[in-house]
């Protein structure tokens, strides 16, 4: 396999909802870190056409990634897009262990429920 066959049999989607407040700034650090461009960050809040490999609702309702052919939510997503962030990488090889993963995904739910009070807060916080 070629250099470049690789880097696109590696390469992550994430989609994100760019209007959520709180999704744009932990987007924004992502792609800072992400100096390879091994991520396609793709925002799904508007009303054009964006690549959607499921319903739109499920997708702003749960973190979304796609690693080579997979597609993954919650997070495993989270582990998937570490991964292709050298810095973050060893977070997300250590969420291949099932163990890990279901804690990980505990604690993803958990900020499901508190996503609503912290969008309110990062919205706050960008109006100052």
């Amino acid at each position: 396999m070629d250099r470049e066959a690789a880097s696109d049999s590696t390469r992550v989607t994430v989609w994100f909802d760019g209007g959520c407040p709180l999704c744009r700034r932990e987007i924004a650090g992502l792609q800072r870190l992400d100096r390879a461009g091994r991520i396609a960050f793709i925002d799904i809040s508007g009303d054009g056409p964006a690549a959607c490999p499921i319903d739109r609702a499920d997708l702003l309702a749960r973190f979304h990634a796609r690693e080579g052919d997979r597609l993954l939510s919650g997070a495993a997503a989270f582990a998937a897009m570490w991964r292709a962030i050298p810095v973050l990488r060893p977070l997300g090889l250590l969420a291949r262990n099932r163990f890990v993963l279901t804690m990980l995904e505990y604690g993803y739910r958990l900020f499901l429920r508190a996503r609503p009070r912290l969008q309110r807060l990062a919205l706050r916080l960008e109006r100052q």
